[in-house]
C-alpha cells in the first residue's frame, strides 16, 4: 500500500494509531486535571462571626515590616470567664502555651486558619472538628483573634460578618 507515494505496513499504521490514542490521552488528562487556581477559585472562605460578644478595643494596623509595631489581628475587650467560640468551622491545630499565655489555632481549609490568643483556659483538643460557634476556650481580661492565610496576616473583620444573599424577585403589578 502507498500513503502519499510512501510505502507502509499495517503494523506501522497500528503503531501510529496507538501513539496519537496515547498523545491525545495525555492532552486530555493535562486539560481535565484540576490546577492550583482552579481549586482555589472554587473555594469558599468560610464567614466568620466574632470570637466573642465584647467591643473591639484595638483594630487590626498591619506593620510596615515584620519587626515593626502593629496588630496583628483584633483585640476585645473581654471580661475574665467570657466564652471563646470558633469564628468559622475547622479543624484544631495548635492548643497550648506559647511563653506563658494560652492559645489556640483553628485551620479552615485552604491556607486560612484563625488564632484565639490570651486565653484564660482551653477547651478544644488538638485534632477536634469544630463546627461555627463550638466553644474553645475562657477568655482573660482581653482576647485577641487573628487571621492568616498561609503565613501573611489578613485582617480579620473582612472575614466577619459577610453574608451570600439569596435574593428572589417577585411580580410587581401596578393598577394603570
Amino acid at each position: 500500500m502507498t500513503n502519499a507515494g510512501f510505502r507502509t505496513n499495517p503494523g506501522s499504521r497500528i503503531a501510529v494509531a496507538l501513539i496519537a490514542v496515547s498523545v491525545v490521552s495525555a492532552v486530555l488528562t493535562v486539560v481535565a486535571a484540576p490546577t492550583a487556581a482552579g481549586l482555589l477559585a472554587q473555594y469558599q472562605p468560610p464567614v466568620f462571626r466574632p470570637p466573642v460578644d465584647a467591643p473591639v478595643s484595638d483594630p487590626f494596623r498591619m506593620p510596615e515590616n515584620p519587626y515593626g509595631t502593629g496588630n496583628r489581628g483584633l483585640e476585645y475587650d473581654t471580661e475574665p470567664g467570657d466564652v471563646v467560640r470558633a469564628a468559622a468551622s475547622g479543624v484544631v491545630q495548635f492548643a497550648g502555651a506559647v511563653a506563658g499565655s494560652l492559645y489556640v489555632t483553628i485551620d479552615h481549609g485552604a491556607g486560612l486558619r484563625s488564632s484565639y490568643s490570651h486565653l484564660q483556659r482551653i477547651t478544644v483538643r488538638v485534632g477536634a472538628r469544630v463546627a461555627r460557634g463550638t466553644p474553645v476556650g475562657i477568655a482573660s481580661d482581653r482576647l485577641h483573634f487573628g487571621v492568616r492565610l498561609n503565613d501573611d496576616y489578613r485582617d480579620p473583620g473582612s472575614y466577619i460578618g459577610v453574608r451570600r444573599l439569596r435574593i428572589r424577585l417577585v411580580p410587581y403589578e401596578t393598577n394603570g
